[in-house]
């Protein structure tokens, strides 16, 4: 049953699992506010795959960019990113161009009013006067949640995209990590059953915790978790497998794990997040990095993913092997954000009828 943000005080709504705060996300169907991962199903999954792969084939020509570009000219996004963001800003901003919205943005809160003292909150209520969505990347654990629910709470509930919030939660990069995993499995059962290896440091990686999430929409996928000790995944990631009934493993045998491997999530080491700095500097890692003696141990149709940036832990030497798909998975992005603002503002069925009429 759908609910709404401005029927709840933020108290209640704040002391809610994912799930119970899921119908206040919804409307029509539809996401309002696309805050964690665990707010969407297998079914919403598959069809926002399969929108951002008709979005991926209509802009391909001239015409179809055209038609692209006549969805969305009369919305207006702010790209909110106060943490420094490469790939996940340029995906959004060439999404929205994709659907021909105007783009304004604030990339270091040096050059906006939080110089001199203006709050996060007031912030954000500043620009939902002036724009129709909201995509924000920020430091703070859950300041898009809190950001939800004020805007919705006024005359203007403007949609916000959680593009990165602290430490805990990077819902639309497990979007394109899934879309990712569809497109390289399309021709070999899907995800189901598929045995998912994460490497590196999974204790502050929200980009692991957001796809371990969304896997447990998918049948009897394992997912391995190899790290030093230090850096291994959080009891409470492993609490939310055993709640939905996914095997899992822990090692710190990155040499082991290979051969078992549908698909090897590779990660760097998080050391912006150091309670003091150069702490991760002693942990030794030197046995966490793929290389290209490891191609030899991994399957025939396995893949190689990373969420970027990298520093070490792939050797550039390994870009070239066809089952290194980070590329892609970075292109992804674009693809998949594009179908999901598309379908938060209820123009997902239009580039179906577009692409049925034109590619069937």
């Amino acid at each position: 049953m759908t609910r709404r943000l401005d029927e709840i005080a933020w108290e209640g709504f704040n002391k809610l699992t994912p799930a119970e705060k899921t119908p206040y996300l919804v409307e029509n169907g539809r996401p309002v506010h696309v805050l964690f991962a665990r707010q969407f199903d297998r079914l919403q999954l598959d069809s926002l795959g399969e929108l951002a792969t008709q979005v991926r084939f209509i802009a391909k020509t001239e015409d179809g960019m055209a038609f692209l570009r006549g969805l969305l000219p009369h919305k207006r996004v702010m790209l909110y990113f106060s943490q420094p963001s490469t790939r996940t800003f340029l995906s959004f901003c060439t999404a929205c161009e994709i659907l021909g919205m105007s783009i304004g943005e604030v990339r270091d809160s040096a050059t906006s009013s939080e110089f001199k003292g203006e709050s996060r909150e007031d912030s954000v209520r500043t620009f939902s006067s002036y724009f129709d969505l909201i995509v924000m990347r920020s430091e703070i654990g859950g300041l898009a949640e809190r950001m939800a629910w004020v805007l919705s709470n006024t005359d203007r509930p403007v949609p916000i995209i959680n593009a990165g919030s602290g430490k805990d939660q990077h819902p639309t990069q497990a979007l394109l990590d899934i879309y990712t995993l569809q497109r390289s499995f399309e021709e070999r059962g899907g995800i189901d059953g598929k045995t998912i290896v994460f490497i590196g440091d999974l204790a502050r990686g929200r980009t692991v915790r957001s796809l371990a999430s969304l896997l447990t929409n998918y049948k009897d996928v394992k997912q391995c978790f190899v790290a030093p000790r230090p850096l291994q995944i959080g009891d409470d990631v492993l609490g939310m497998l055993r709640a939905a009934g996914v095997e899992y493993e822990l090692s710190d045998d990155f040499e082991s794990a290979i051969p078992a491997a549908d698909a090897i999530y590779m990660t760097r080491v998080q050391d912006e997040w150091d309670s003091r700095k150069g702490d991760s500097g002693k942990i030794d890692i030197s046995r966490y990095c793929f290389t290209v003696g490891h191609l030899a141990k991994l399957k025939k149709h396995a893949v190689i993913m990373h969420p970027f940036p990298r520093r070490t832990e792939i050797s550039p030497d390994v870009d070239c092997d066809p089952r290194a798909v980070y590329w892609r998975q970075m292109r992804n992005g674009m693809w998949i954000r594009a179908a999901l603002i598309a379908t938060i503002f209820d123009r997902d069925d239009q580039i179906r009828r577009y692409h049925q009429s034109t590619y069937n």
